[in-house]
């Protein structure tokens, strides 16, 4: 995405790459394409103050929004589905789905609150309630990574498979090492590593975990009604969405104990026994036949949103770390920001949202 957006301003671009791209993260996604943050609003604003935690969500809320309409209109084949949103209560008590309702409702972000009936009448789901959101979307994010380095390189952009091992902003471009022993200068450096960090960059928001998800067989005639995204009230929430072949994809379990590949593979029997009951209390209707189930590592932060902007201490070097369950759509809006910082702009986000900021809760 920040390749597509700097290429779009008629920069010209290297994209460095150890992997194959889309075989690093991108392929463990499951593709919820949220504008909602994973802490809530008003948990947010607690921390925060409502100015600044409703700033967050309404960029989220653009950066969702900007990413559909960039897939339409260049066409990118990514199975992108417009999609509703349901955030569910996860015990007796709709308390805390009501004073997110009561903060969304003053900061008219899009959600409407479901009761316990309204729930059932329209989902068949027996929760205390739900914020129902409109402006949610999901899609194959494999596809989704290709069309859009292709249209990257339509313009230009060239994709080298390297490891960069060293970063040198002292001078006035930065010099970035390769493992082969050759370096590639440039004005501007953007780190989009995903959860491997490189050393120079130092945040104290940031914890690694895993997460699980299986698909099942495709089964068209169970699925919910209006295949709304799903997930929960919860620091640790259960996902699900439906797929365009009918599938239902299922994900959660996270753990933070669980991060090296051989943990994670030792744990996958438990945890998809876990999500397949899980599946059976959420929408009993459904064949919990399992076709598919994979893990991923993934970073998080401790208050739900990402790391955008200039590195410290590091000239000219900046991240777009959209950690979470909102992976891709900060990515959108970290290349938002990085190019309008790059072209000379600002942004009361990039404070917001910075490296360093102090996490106070």
């Amino acid at each position: 995405m920040v390749a597509e957006r700097l290429t779009r301003q008629g920069r010209q671009v290297v994209i460095i790459d150890r992997e194959l791209p889309s075989l690093g993260s991108t392929v463990a996604s499951t593709a919820m394409l949220l504008w909602e943050i994973d802490r809530p609003s008003f948990e947010l604003a607690q921390l925060y103050g409502f100015e600044r935690a409703i700033r967050c969500y309404r960029a989220s809320h653009h950066a969702a929004q900007g990413l559909v309409s960039l897939v339409a209109h260049h066409a990118i084949a990514c199975q992108m589905r417009p999609r509703l949103s349901l955030y569910l209560a996860v015990d007796d008590s709709p308390r805390l789905i009501q004073e997110e309702y009561a903060l969304r409702s003053r900061a008219d972000l899009p959600s409407l609150y479901l009761d316990h009936g309204a729930l059932l009448k329209r989902f068949g789901m027996t929760r205390a309630g739900a914020l129902l959101s409109r402006d949610a979307a999901d899609a194959d994010p494999v596809q989704l990574t290709h069309g859009l380095l292709d249209i990257s390189r339509q313009r230009g952009a060239r994709l080298l498979k390297a490891n960069a091992v060293a970063y040198d902003s002292t001078a006035e471009k930065v010099t970035v090492g390769l493992e082969s022993g050759l370096s590639i200068e440039a004005r501007h450096v953007v780190l989009a590593t995903g959860y491997v960090m490189p050393e120079i960059v130092k945040p104290i928001a940031q914890q690694q975990t895993s997460s699980w998800a299986i698909a099942t067989r495709r089964q068209p005639g169970n699925l919910w009604p209006e295949q709304a995204l799903i997930w929960e009230a919860s620091r640790s929430y259960h996902y699900a969405r439906t797929t365009v072949d009918g599938r239902i994809i299922l994900g959660g379990e996270d753990d933070h104990a669980l991060i090296e590949p051989a943990a994670r593979d030792n744990a996958t029997p438990a945890k998809v026994r876990a999500l397949k009951d899980y599946l059976k209390v959420l929408w009993p209707h459904a064949s919990s036949h399992v076709a598919f189930s994979w893990s991923g590592a993934f970073d998080t932060t401790q208050d739900g949103l990402p790391l955008i902007g200039t590195v410290p201490g590091c000239k000219n070097i900046y991240a777009a770390f959209g950690y979470g369950g909102n992976g891709i759509t900060f990515s959108f809006l970290a290349a938002e920001l990085l190019t309008t910082l790059l072209a000379g702009g600002s942004s009361a986000l990039l404070d917001d949202l910075a490296i360093d900021r102090d996490i106070s809760g």
